[in-house]
């Protein structure tokens, strides 16, 4: 299964490696333990699940074997929670198109600056996420709409997917802009 093409993955690059848990990968902390075990090139554990008692118990078991990051859809709005589990990073899609903002969010939540986070929080990714939840499917396309408006057309978003509608861009344009000179 999984954990055997995660193996067959490591042993065939000389590269660290890190595995993503998300959808069909679900690996639990006793099988990511025997890979880490027998592939010293796995680096990382990146978590899109949102599976809480699963990511305590994998970095419990694992600790410092790993370095781990977080992988949900905005990850920001997990990013303290999970820096209190010992996962101090995630990753950003946001990134692409808002990086001052992005790395301002970062910056307080590595600070601990909860002010800050509150504020980006309320002022940005609470409407972001207002946009990003009406239709599912839209955490690819908001990103992909943003990445557009901020000058990088990646190119409509494959089917099943849909793009944002013509208004929800235009929200999504206005709350960029708000965000000031990125």
């Amino acid at each position: 299964g999984v954990a055997a093409h995660v193996e067959q993955v490591c042993k065939s690059v000389k590269i660290g490696v890190v595995v993503y848990n998300r959808n069909v990968c679900r690996l639990t902390a006793p099988l990511l333990e025997q890979l880490a075990e027998r592939c010293p090139n796995l680096i990382g554990y990146k978590d899109g699940l949102g599976d809480i008692e699963l990511m305590v118990s994998i970095r419990r078991r694992l600790g410092e074997r790993l370095t781990y990051l977080g992988g949900l859809p905005t990850a920001e709005v997990y990013a303290a929670a999970y820096k209190a589990l010992g996962v101090p990073v995630y990753s950003s899609a946001v990134f692409n198109f808002i990086p001052k903002t992005a790395m301002d969010f970062y910056h307080a939540i590595a600070k601990d600056d909860h002010a800050t986070v509150a504020k980006i929080i309320d002022d940005f990714f609470l409407p972001y996420l207002d946009i990003r939840n009406l239709k599912s499917g839209y955490a690819v396309s908001i990103v992909k709409a943003g990445a557009k408006i901020a000058g990088y057309d990646a190119g409509p978003v494959r089917a099943p997917l849909t793009d944002l509608l013509p208004a929800e861009y235009e929200k999504l344009a206005a709350l960029i802009k708000k965000q000031g000179a990125q």
